[in-house]
C-alpha cells in the first residue's frame, strides 16, 4: 500500500515552452492526486551585484513575470487546480531546491528539461540538472 501522497507540487516557471509543458504535466498529476500547485519564478540576481536593474528593464521583467504567473493561474483554474505563486531573486536552482525543501515541504518538483537560458548542456539545462542532483524530493523532468 502506498502511504506517500502527493499533495503539494512545485513547478518552476520561466515562460519557456518546456516550463509550460511542465505546468501542464503538473496539472494532470494534481487532478489525479488532489494536489495544489505552487508556481515559482526565480529571477537570476547575483547576491552582491554592483549592477542594479535599470528601471525600465526592471519594470519590463516584472510585467513579464506577472503575465506568466497570471496565465499559469488561469490554466490551473480552468482545470480545477489551486495555484499559488512565488517570485524569488537569486540563484535560480538554489532557490527552487531551498523552497521545495523548506517549511512548506513540497512532495514533488515538476520542471522543464531546459529553460530559456542560452547555456546549452548535453541533456538538461543547467537549472534542471542542478535540481535533479540536489533536491531530496522526487523530481519529474518534462521535455
Amino acid at each position: 500500500m502506498i502511504k506517500k501522497k502527493i499533495l503539494k507540487i512545485l513547478v518552476p516557471l520561466d515562460g519557456s515552452k518546456n516550463s509550460q509543458r511542465g505546468l501542464e504535466t503538473a496539472i494532470t498529476l494534481a487532478r489525479q492526486c488532489g494536489a495544489i500547485i505552487t508556481g515559482v519564478f526565480s529571477i537570476h540576481a547575483p547576491p552582491h551585484s554592483e549592477f542594479r536593474g535599470v528601471g525600465s528593464v526592471e519594470k519590463s521583467l516584472n510585467r513579464e513575470v506577472k503575465k506568466i504567473m497570471e496565465e499559469s493561474k488561469v490554466l490551473a483554474a480552468k482545470n480545477g487546480i489551486v495555484f499559488k505563486e512565488k517570485i524569488m531573486r537569486g540563484d535560480i536552482g538554489y532557490n527552487i531546491v531551498k523552497l521545495a525543501q523548506g517549511k512548506e515541504k513540497f512532495d514533488m518538483i515538476v520542471i522543464g528539461s531546459r529553460g530559456r537560458s542560452s547555456t546549452k548542456e548535453l541533456f538538461f539545462g543547467s537549472v534542471s540538472n542542478y535540481v535533479i542532483h540536489t533536491a531530496k524530493i522526487p523530481v519529474l523532468v518534462v521535455k
